[in-house]
């Protein structure tokens, strides 16, 4: 986890700080004065948080084009449930079970909560400076905000007060560097890394789509 969110960040940091001008001139010159709709696209990925087990993601993202020179603004949404790690569970077991025992007096019991899945919708705007790089790939490095809803589920938590702490809306922001390749004017494959924070919960994540053009292409964006 650490690891990945250092990558991103030297990502961030590096492409921000020296893009070269030959490659990245057209889109650092160009400007919308207003956003629009220019493009939607459906992504897959792979999530590894830091309490529940791996996971797929599933997604939509929305290219809203440029609010200024290079800067792509494209809001997304995203879903995925994972089952909590065994350790989280254990942990979480003998809480209950100090928790019975100082209200009751007696005996530590003996809880068993099975399994407990938690999911995530997540919906995110993220600002990404782009630029024009050899052989027609577009690169790509941002931050995002988002809403993140939490929902925990299980067959000993339903309706209790474990469930109502895990259910929860959190706000997160998240660092991320990908590549985008025009297959055409109207279609385009991208992929990207990204790595999520809100509130106890971290993970990377990585991400694969493909988005349909249903808008002008900005200079620099167009197949050479």
């Amino acid at each position: 986890m650490r690891f990945s969110t250092c990558v991103i960040v030297a990502a961030v940091l590096g492409l921000a700080a020296g893009p070269s001008e030959a490659t990245g001139q057209d889109l650092a010159d160009f400007d919308y004065e207003n956003l629009s709709l220019r493009g939607f696209g459906f992504e897959w990925g792979y999530s590894y948080p830091s309490r529940v087990e791996r996971t797929e993601s599933y997604g939509l993202r929305i290219d809203l084009g440029y609010l200024g020179p290079g800067l792509r603004i494209v809001p997304s949404v995203t879903y995925w449930k994972a089952p909590f790690q065994a350790v989280e569970i254990e942990e979480l077991e003998e809480q209950v079970a100090s928790l019975v025992q100082a209200q009751s007096g007696g005996p530590a019991p003996t809880v068993d909560l099975g399994t407990i899945e938690w999911s995530d919708v997540a919906v995110a705007v993220d600002a990404q400076v782009m630029w024009s790089i050899p052989f027609n790939f577009l690169s790509f490095v941002g931050l995002g905000v988002g809403v993140h809803v939490m929902n925990g589920s299980g067959v000993a938590i339903n309706g209790t007060f474990i469930e109502d702490l895990l259910d929860s809306v959190t706000a997160g922001f998240n660092l991320h560097a990908g590549l985008e390749y025009p297959v055409s004017d109207r279609f385009r494959l991208n992929g990207q890394g990204r790595h999520e924070v809100l509130g106890d919960l971290q993970y990377f994540q990585m991400r694969f789509g493909a988005q349909i053009m249903i808008g002008a292409n900005a200079p620099g964006e167009v197949r050479n």
